[in-house]
């Protein structure tokens, strides 16, 4: 027996969170018209089955544990998503503190050489962190290594 498109979304949707664009690109070749999936994307909307909003902060939260918000707002636009719901996923996100315990993990000792500070700053640039939050750690690291020296 054939699914029925609602019965597919629910499914895509009781796995995890998507956006309409995610549930929009999944659905449409199971969709008799576009009208028709115009109008149960609305739907589920309506019922509070698929949330935009909800998918940005659970996507957030997950991948802010290992990237930096630039990263993270280049994912949710390719996903859809628009600007106010971006930006509120991103509030509770502390590039700094994501940098820094990665930069931890992955180095744990300041750059030796101009190599090193370039290969460590290209690292937490493709991570997607800013470049002034990837100045503040490395700096960081520096002056937790040499707390005597005065610049």
């Amino acid at each position: 027996m054939e699914k029925s498109l609602k019965a597919r979304a629910v499914d895509l949707l009781s796995r995890r969170e998507h956006s309409r664009r995610e549930l929009e690109r999944r659905l449409a070749p199971f969709a008799e018209s576009e009208e028709q999936l115009a109008a149960l994307l609305d739907e589920l909307a309506a019922s509070g089955w698929q949330s935009d909003s909800r998918f940005a902060e659970q996507f957030a939260d997950v991948k802010g544990r290992k990237y930096g918000s630039r990263r993270i707002a280049q994912a949710l636009r390719e996903k859809g998503l628009d600007r106010e719901a971006i930006h509120a996923a991103l509030e509770q996100q502390d590039d700094e503190a994501v940098a820094r315990a990665l930069w931890q993990r992955k180095f744990g000792t300041p750059p030796a050489s101009p190599q090193d500070r370039a290969r460590q700053m290209r690292f937490l640039a493709t991570r997607g962190f800013p470049m002034d939050v990837i100045r503040r750690v490395l700096q960081g690291a520096v002056d937790e290594d040499f707390p005597d020296v005065e610049e």
